[in-house]
């Protein structure tokens, strides 16, 4: 999908469709995180520390039980 900025008073603005703000669950007071390497902008709803915390903890158990599986398939 190819965008366009929108002048909006002395800014630019980025509109994002209702179908993409669904998809991410993006709300009117959602925080977003804005990042770039110097090539690439990404926005992303800034996500629950709990929720990450609990998924970090999740993965962590997931890669000790199964690491010799992931190490076979890789090969």
């Amino acid at each position: 999908m190819i965008k366009k900025l929108t002048k909006h008073g002395n800014s630019m603005a980025l509109v994002l469709d209702k179908p993409i703000l669904e998809l991410l669950n993006i709300k009117p007071d959602t925080p977003l995180e804005i990042a770039t390497d110097g090539t690439v902008l990404v926005i992303t709803p800034v996500q629950d520390a709990r929720r990450r915390a609990k998924f970090n903890k999740a993965m962590a158990s997931v890669n000790r039980r199964y690491a010799r599986t992931f190490k076979k398939l890789a090969e």
